[in-house]
């Protein structure tokens, strides 16, 4: 289990995430948007499973299981982004352009970027890794202030990148 690896670091890798009930196969991201679910932790939490319109997340009883993600299920709505307090659930699509990837995450800073700026995209541990591209940004009233963000970048960083920054404007 990672919980090990995250004390240590403060911060999962990808092969520790890969041994999670939450993280998606590789034959299931090459079908289109999948939620990540990066909740390594065994805390009394279970909003996603509660949001999840299509029954893809389970946490069950006690509530202090890790969240299981039924790929199959999984539509890549993103319901679930918004709703976990841990901001711990990402979704990655790897299949709109050939090469390239999108990936959505909370972002709860400001200010926001705008669609088409250029941020710099950061791994787990918050290291900036690449370029990437704000191709959307959703912030419906039910997400409760919490803007959901999507980049695209290069496919080969979509399990590794999980947020961003922006860079800063000089104002001369």
């Amino acid at each position: 289990m990672p919980s090990e690896g995250i004390k240590k670091r403060g911060y999962v890798t990808l092969e520790e995430l890969k041994r999670t009930p939450g993280c998606p196969s590789d034959e299931r991201l090459k079908r289109g948007a999948v939620a990540v679910i990066e909740c390594v932790q065994e805390i009394p939490c279970n909003p996603c499973e509660e949001v999840c319109p299509y029954g893809a997340i389970s946490v069950g009883e006690p509530i202090t299981n890790l969240p299981i993600l039924a790929e199959d299920r999984c539509c890549g709505c993103g319901a679930c982004l918004a709703a976990c307090p841990g901001l711990a659930i990402f979704l990655v699509d790897t299949t709109r352009r050939k090469g390239k990837a999108e990936v959505s995450f909370p972002f709860e800073y400001i200010p926001l970027p705008d669609v088409g700026d250029e941020v710099e995209a950061v791994d787990r541990r918050g290291d900036i890794v690449t370029k990437g591209t704000v191709v959307s940004i959703r912030n419906p009233k039910k997400n409760d202030h919490t803007p959901i963000v999507t980049i695209a970048l290069s496919e080969e960083f979509a399990m590794e990148v999980r947020g961003m920054t922006i860079p800063h404007k000089r104002k001369d």
